[in-house]
């Protein structure tokens, strides 16, 4: 084992960083865990890996700590910048993220798939699919569970399917995807990115290890530089991709393959994560007939553009996972019907102006909450109603005293949720017993 009697940290205790101490130690390592976080924060997850032998050190003892390592593992959660991490750089210990460490040990190969948004719905549509067709796979990475913490089973598989961000990109250097997928790309994480041309390089080192033999199946409509893999095109916005969009069905060159009123999904940005997932299926030689019936029995994960319930002729939709612009953009022009919007959370560095047209053709009133309420307000108020909550229950109360039969109440924050929330998950959840413990009128 490579790492039998080694000296390995690892920074950061997230899911994919106890996934990482959990293996090393399997392989034999010396493992020490180290966290910025205070130690009362981490109190259940270090009672979880304590018996394991592991040691753990948080808080300024982590910070501090003079390292003396064979190994660091970053976590992906673990920004580079960051004191505990500019510690270990300074003493020039290897480093590489769990991606990396993980796919060291992988036993089959690797399906990646990247974009700002529709990594996870695909990532599980890929998923479902393949193993419809016969093809064994298990989602991991950034979807959750930690590819660190399935990799043992990679030798009972044809191909890991994995969600990567640029988070777990940064730290790569042999990764390598026989088939990489780019979804999109569009402003995002600029509170631990100087610019979005550092997101999408990030992004970008995805396709580095490729080589001839592999495939890239990427959004057409992106420029993205020249690629050595084999490509599959897709798009549901423009024409002249392998995989296009007309009257409301996907076809592949002039083949229709698939109606979305025959799919539970919805809008142009789920044609094109389908379009992916067929895209990827190519890549393995599959045959459509194989791949429609697993793409027609997808139901989504919650928290995107979720349908709660109707209440006296209004519709509430749970869109929760909207944790940037374009993300929240999608949302608004997928819907139909006369919105009141829910939006606002984190500050993450970038500004609300660029959708003013969209919020103003598509919303009736906007609520805002969050950090972001009072700037997203001036941005927005000149062209349609602004009301700023204290709180998410008041924000619904608020929307539902503006919302008019036949409108949908869309709560779709178009920024994270760290301000007032654990996560989406925990915000989404929260809406959605809000607004189901709403009673009649």
């Amino acid at each position: 084992m490579r790492y039998q009697n080694k000296k390995v940290a690892v920074l950061g205790l997230g899911e994919s960083g106890e996934a990482a101490a959990r293996l090393l130690v399997e392989e034999g390592a010396m493992v020490t865990i180290l966290d910025a976080a205070d130690l009362k924060k981490l109190r259940s997850k270090i009672e979880r890996i304590t018996p394991l032998g592991v040691a753990i050190l948080a808080g300024s003892d982590a910070e501090q700590h003079d390292p003396n390592f064979d190994l660091a593992v970053l976590s992906p959660g673990v920004d580079p910048g960051t004191p505990l991490v500019q510690n270990f750089l300074r003493k020039r210990i290897r480093m590489i993220g769990e991606l990396e460490f993980a796919f060291e040990l992988c036993a089959c190969p690797v399906i990646a798939i990247t974009g700002t948004n529709g990594k996870t719905t695909t990532t599980q549509i890929v998923e479902q699919m393949l193993n419809a067709c016969g093809v064994k796979t298990i989602a991991a990475g950034n979807i959750s569970p930690a590819f660190a913490s399935v990799v043992k089973r990679s030798a009972q598989l044809d191909v890991m399917t994995l969600e990567v961000s640029s988070f777990q990109l940064e730290e790569i250097r042999t990764f390598h995807p026989q088939i990489a997928v780019w979804l999109n790309l569009a402003p995002d994480h600029l509170d631990r990115y100087a610019s979005v041309a550092a997101y999408r390089a990030a992004k970008l080192r995805m396709f580095e290890n490729q080589t001839a033999d592999d495939f890239a199946v990427v959004n057409f409509r992106d420029e993205l530089p020249p690629l050595k893999a084999k490509q599959i095109t897709f798009s549901a916005y423009v024409d002249g991709a392998d995989f296009g969009f007309r009257n409301g069905s996907i076809f592949y060159r002039d083949e229709e393959v698939l109606a979305m009123a025959e799919t539970n999904l919805r809008g142009h940005h789920n044609a094109e994560n389908l379009m992916a997932a067929l895209g990827v299926g190519v890549a393995r030689g599959l045959r459509f007939e194989q791949m429609v019936p697993a793409l027609r029995a997808y139901r989504p994960l919650p928290h995107r553009c979720e349908p709660i319930r109707t209440l006296n002729g209004v519709a509430y939709i749970n869109d929760s996972k909207a944790t940037n612009l374009d993300a929240l953009e999608k949302a608004l022009v997928s819907e139909t019907r006369p919105v009141v919007l829910i939006a606002g959370g984190k500050d993450k560095g970038f500004e609300f102006d660029s959708i003013t047209g969209v919020v103003a053709e598509k919303a009736r009133v906007v609520v805002l909450i969050g950090e972001m309420a009072g700037r997203i307000e001036r941005m927005w108020s000149a062209r349609v109603p602004c009301l700023q909550a204290a709180s998410l229950a008041s924000a619904i109360e608020m929307a539902r005293q503006a919302a008019q039969p036949g409108d949908a109440v869309l709560f779709s924050p178009g920024t994270s949720s760290f301000d007032m929330f654990q996560n989406y998950e925990d915000r989404g959840d929260q809406f959605r017993a809000l607004v189901q413990s709403l009673p009649e009128k």
